[in-house]
């Protein structure tokens, strides 16, 4: 009996791609923040035709296809993500920071806006933000990859599941606005440690929980 060996490539996985989420203060005009209040922030999501930090290649009319599908995500009021990168294809509503309003190209560039919700993991992050603090913004996809040459190539059975929050960015170059209302606030201060900031949060009541 015959034995085939499956490339690992060959089957379908989770594909996480990350772009650097940079922290630009803006003075903003009206409706610069959702209906409810809550802070929205611009930019780019994903890049077509080209060779990502993770080796991957994505050609465009894969992206147009999957962004058309998940289009109509967002306008069913359902395009949620989490804070961090789960290696699952289920988003988990216990960890979801944000939602997506809006979307769409400019160029090769697959553009966002994004609304930060007042969820536990949407405050971890609005702290986050606030405070100058660089974190990533990454697509969560399922599919499968053909080596060609020095690139992988994700393949036609790519499926977009959403964007995610992460604290690694592996493809740097490209960044967000934060939208914010007001005057310009330039001050950052370089010295802000992340766990003060998410122990703030925790300890906002009165109690602090041992971590």
């Amino acid at each position: 009996m015959k034995c085939l060996k499956i490339s690992k490539s060959n089957m379908k996985q989770v594909l996480v791609e990350t772009q650097l989420f940079k922290v630009n203060p803006v003075q903003l005009t009206e409706g610069s923040k959702s209906l409810a209040g809550n802070p929205i922030v611009e930019g780019i999501l994903a890049t077509a035709e080209v060779k990502n930090g993770n080796g991957r290649y994505y050609a465009k009319e894969l992206w147009e296809r999957e962004i058309d599908k998940y289009m109509d995500i967002v306008k069913e009021n359902r395009a949620t993500g989490e804070l961090d990168h789960p290696d699952s294809s289920i988003i988990n509503l216990k960890n979801v920071c944000h939602i997506i309003r809006d979307m769409w190209w400019d160029g090769d560039h697959v553009v966002g806006k994004i609304e930060i919700l007042p969820t536990a993991s949407g405050n971890i992050l609005k702290a986050l933000i606030d405070n100058n603090v660089q974190v990533g913004v990454s697509s969560r996809g399922m599919g499968s990859l053909k080596s060609r040459g020095d690139i992988m190539e994700v393949q036609d059975d790519f499926e977009l599941l959403c964007w995610d929050f992460v604290s690694t960015p592996s493809n740097p170059g490209s960044y967000m606005h934060l939208v914010r209302e007001g005057k310009e606030n330039n001050i950052i201060n370089p010295y802000v440690r992340v766990n003060s900031i998410v122990t703030e949060i925790l300890c906002a009541n009165g109690t602090c929980p041992i971590i």
